[in-house]
């Protein structure tokens, strides 16, 4: 009984640090949204369309990649953890419009936090990462070509 009560209590320690873990991140992940905005997928796809000079940026691990990528005529990837010691030999235009992306939206906003800090006055994050930009029915470019997810009836 005394065993069961200890491995309890260590059980609820350890979730409750994780979860302070978790909201630690998700503060500094809010600020970073905050800092450099973010832009809607609908508003990025009408740039797109429209022929707008824009930086499409992906900032996912290159395996993640496989999930697919959105299209644009100017495309670059550079991993999250890569960006500040990449971004300053490939950008050199500090006006740039710069738009990134990840998976989810949470390191796409680091990443555009990252570069406004670099001196990229117009870096900004895609709303709802790569996953937005699907679900609002945009294509993404896979190696078996264009997708478009449609969702189930």
């Amino acid at each position: 009984m005394k065993r069961r009560m200890v491995l309890m209590v260590a059980s609820l320690l350890m979730s409750s640090s994780l979860m302070a873990g978790q909201a630690e991140s998700e503060k500094l992940i809010s600020a970073a949204k905050a800092e450099a905005g973010e832009m809607a997928p609908k508003q990025l796809k009408e740039m797109l369309d429209a022929e707008k000079k824009v930086i499409v940026m992906d900032v996912r691990e290159e395996n993640q990649r496989a999930e697919g990528e959105i299209y644009a005529p100017s495309t670059m990837a550079i991993t999250r953890g890569n960006l500040e010691f990449e971004v300053l030999n490939k950008i050199k235009d500090k006006n740039a419009l710069i738009v990134t992306y990840c998976r989810g939206g949470s390191r796409g906003a680091l990443a555009a936090q990252t570069l406004k800090k670099l001196g990229f006055v117009n870096a900004t994050n895609l709303k709802g990462g790569l996953k937005g930009w699907a679900e609002e029915g945009y294509p993404i470019e896979t190696g078996l070509g264009v997708t478009l997810l449609t969702k189930e009836q």
